[in-house]
This record gives C-alpha cells, sequence and structure tokens, in this order.
C-alpha cells in the first residue's frame, strides 16, 4: 500500500484556497489538514510553491478506437490526457463500429481497461434503429456515463432526426442523454446557397453554414422534448449567444434537468481566426463570430453553462489539408485545455477556483459522479499538481497526440503540470510516466 504525502502546497478546493498536506493512501485521499506526520514510513512530495486541484474531469472525447486508430488510439490520447491534468474522460460513440450495442460499448470498456492511463467511461450510440438496446442502457445506469444523441450531422447512421424516434429515447432515458444539436435540414439549406454563389469554399464559411440558428433551433427541440419527458439532458458544445436563453441559473447544479457544456476553443477562437488557421480549426458546431465568445464567458461565469471540456476531435494533418468540403471537423485538444484555462486565469477573466468549479466539480455533480471530482477525504486521489512559475510552450516536440499536432502550437501556457494522479498513482510526474497502473471505470450514484 502507498503512502504518500503532499506537503505544504496550496489547496484549491470547492471555491477556496488553502494551505496544508494531503495524505494519500493507497488508492484515496486518507486526510487533508496542517502538517500531517503520519505515523508510518511516507513518501513526502514537497508541494511548497506548487499549486493541488481535483484532475479535470472531460465528459466529451473522441479517442477514435475501435477503428480509427490511424487518428489515435485510447491508449495515446489518454496519455495526453494525464499530460495536461485531465484525470478522467466521457469518450463518444462514433467510432468504428459505432457504439451501438452493449456488447460493442463493453469491447471499448475492456480496451481501456488494459490501456486507458486515466479513469474512463463511454456514452452509448444511438441510430435510427436501435432503441430497443439504447433503452437497455437503463439497466446500467451506475456503470455507462449516458446516451449520446447527434441531433445534427454525424458521420455514418449516428444521426438521429426522426421526431417519433427521438421522443422515444427522451421518454424512455433513465440515464443522463447527451445532445450534438445542430439543425441537418438548415445545414443543407445554407451550404446549398453558399454552393450557388459558385465559388470555391474556405473554412471561413463555415460559421455561415452552421450558424446560430442552425444550432438554436435543434437546442430548442431538444429542450421542448426534454421538458415534457422530464428527461435528464446535457447539450454538449453550446456556441451561439442566442441558445443561452434555454438555460437556467436559478437552481444548483445538482438539481437542474436541463444543462448544458461549453468548449474550450469556443472560449478562446472566433471566426476571425479562420484566416490565420483555416480548417485547423474547422469543428462541428462552428466557431462563430465574436459577439458569441462574449456571450459563452458571460453564461459561464454566470451558471447558465456548468462546465467546461474540450470536444477533443483528434485527425490526420493530411485529413485537415483538403479542401474545405473534404476537411474533417475537430480539434486536438485534451492536453492543453487545463493550460488554456490558466491563461485566462492570468488574465483575471476568472479565477482558478472557478475553473475548478467548471472542469473537476461540476462535471462530477452534473453526472453524480462516485467519490470524485473533489479534494475530499475518503475521494478517489485523482489530483494534480501545478507549478505556476513555470510556463511552457506547446511545441510539435511536447505534444502527445497521435495525430502529431495542435492548433494552438507556439501559444505559451502560463503554468505547468508537473504531477498527475489517478486514483493515487502518480501517472505522470519528473518529466516522465510510470505505466505500470492503468485508471478505472467510473461509477455513477444513480438512484
Amino acid at each position: 500500500m502507498k503512502n504518500i504525502v503532499i506537503k505544504n502546497v496550496s489547496i484549491v478546493n470547492e471555491g477556496t484556497t488553502t494551505n496544508g498536506d494531503v495524505w494519500i493512501r493507497d488508492t484515496r485521499i486518507e486526510k487533508i489538514g496542517p502538517q500531517l506526520d503520519p505515523s508510518m514510513r511516507i513518501e513526502e512530495i514537497d508541494g511548497t510553491g506548487q499549486t493541488l486541484i481535483p484532475g479535470v474531469i472531460d465528459d466529451q472525447v473522441h479517442f477514435r478506437e475501435p477503428g480509427l486508430t490511424h487518428k489515435a488510439t485510447i491508449y495515446t490520447e489518454a496519455k495526453a490526457a494525464v499530460r495536461g491534468g485531465v484525470t478522467s474522460f466521457m469518450e463518444m460513440p462514433n467510432t468504428n463500429p459505432p457504439a451501438f450495442t452493449h456488447e460493442l460499448l463493453e469491447q471499448k470498456y475492456d480496451i481501456a481497461k488494459h490501456h486507458a492511463l486515466a479513469n474512463y467511461s463511454f456514452f452509448m450510440g444511438t441510430s435510427n434503429d436501435n432503441i430497443e438496446e439504447v433503452l437497455r442502457t437503463n439497466d446500467k445506469k451506475n456503470d455507462v456515463c449516458g446516451v449520446k444523441i447527434f441531433m445534427g450531422s454525424s458521420t455514418g447512421n449516428l444521426l438521429v432526426e426522426n421526431p417519433i424516434l427521438l421522443e422515444r429515447i427522451f421518454e424512455g432515458a433513465e440515464v443522463l442523454i447527451a445532445t450534438h444539436c445542430e439543425e441537418e435540414r438548415l445545414i443543407k439549406d445554407n451550404l446549398a446557397k453558399a454552393m450557388a454563389e459558385n465559388r470555391k469554399l474556405t473554412a471561413a464559411d463555415h460559421p455561415i453554414i452552421r450558424d446560430e440558428e442552425v444550432c438554436f433551433e435543434s437546442s430548442f427541440r431538444a429542450v421542448q422534448m426534454a421538458k415534457k419527458f422530464g428527461t435528464r439532458l446535457h447539450i454538449l458544445h453550446i456556441t451561439t449567444a442566442k441558445e443561452l436563453q434555454l438555460f437556467s441559473n436559478m437552481l444548483p447544479l445538482e438539481e437542474k434537468r436541463i444543462t448544458s457544456e461549453v468548449c474550450v476553443h469556443h472560449l478562446h477562437f472566433t471566426s476571425d481566426d479562420y484566416a490565420r488557421l483555416g480548417n485547423q480549426i474547422k469543428c462541428n458546431p462552428a466557431i462563430k463570430a465574436t459577439h458569441n465568445k462574449s456571450a459563452l464567458w458571460e453564461g459561464l461565469l454566470d451558471d447558465r453553462l456548468d462546465i467546461i471540456a474540450t470536444d477533443h476531435a483528434p485527425h490526420t494533418w493530411a485529413e485537415k489539408q483538403e479542401d474545405y468540403l473534404h476537411a474533417h471537423a475537430g480539434l486536438p485538444l485534451v492536453q492543453h485545455a487545463l493550460g488554456l484555462m490558466l491563461h485566462y486565469v492570468a488574465e483575471q477573466k476568472i479565477t482558478l477556483e472557478r475553473v475548478v468549479e467548471k472542469m473537476s466539480h461540476a462535471p462530477a455533480r452534473c453526472f453524480q459522479i462516485n467519490n470524485r471530482g473533489f479534494i475530499r477525504e475518503g475521494y478517489y486521489a485523482d489530483l494534480v499538481l501545478l507549478d505556476r512559475n513555470i510556463p511552457e510552450t506547446i511545441t510539435k516536440e511536447n505534444i502527445l497526440y497521435k495525430c502529431g499536432w495542435s492548433p494552438l502550437e507556439g501559444f505559451t501556457q502560463p503554468a505547468t503540470v508537473s504531477k498527475t494522479f489517478v486514483n493515487g498513482h502518480m501517472v505522470y510526474g519528473n518529466g516522465g510516466f510510470d505505466e505500470s497502473k492503468t485508471g478505472m471505470r467510473l461509477q455513477f450514484n444513480r438512484s
């Protein structure tokens, strides 16, 4: 049994910052307090001048395995996640084959059990012909993070548009439903209009084809169905000012039935950045005009937006170099999301306490994750030690994504992740990895 005490560290947790020690015993936090001196022999880590936060929980990633492993694998992307302070992830079903059955879903869990350095959960996928399998997720609600519905353009046959099928899922699901909301009919109409202009389309056209109405109409429909059936709905990657009217900050997060997420790239980039980065920042839903970014920040800070995530979606460099219509949509972000938010802490746009709330506490509350997301005695020791005195510039040499690139290359983060603990095991530290242990399957406290 390992015993580690992180001494004299600045602890950021549950809205406060205190100085003290944290004792890790085996997989869990044994005790938190000043000048801890356990009687047994322990390993001490000097945290003087450093900051300890609960590990980030990323509720939306695409790690591509099985079937798309030329882009990424569960091993490579979970390793990148840990390097960036993400200790738990929830992965999406649009792999090859898609996770449309519980047998296929369990195959992904088995891969993660043997290869993921972070803790993990996987969403059950929906199609137009697997509703009975989707509703079987009710029987597994304490060890599956939720059901994912693509209510907008997607690969393969993951798009679900049929209103009768959608209502059956919203009515019958007892677990959280997470939605990608873009109205396919409007996307097609906007694309046809752009094509009729008889010019070469570029990435700058992306937020015009996938505009504010595309997002709002679909999100509005999802909210209406959730209200009709009392469904637990979580809308992913909100990108528009208009959508913010669909969400409330009048209840504590634990009492909300409809919650929302914003992604780091929509808080960072605007449509002005297409001129510089082109298809590198092509993603669905699109990065939009500056006023939307300003509104997203406002919604995040006043709690209409509940969670900060990444929607980490790696593609090869070659896939991004295609012409606009064929370039794949998605950005690799999981290694750098925390560092990017620390940039905004340094800019005094948000406090570190609020970053921890939105990236660690809120995902744990929103998904009712068992014993994670906080620095509490008895909780799993998923912890990140930050050195806020050592900046780190993102370069090809330190990018761990299998795709090998980032739209943030050249960007300097104001702090460095010096150590990452997953279930009490120091997976990353001292510039290297200890891969002798893998993460655990997330469990959920659902009645």
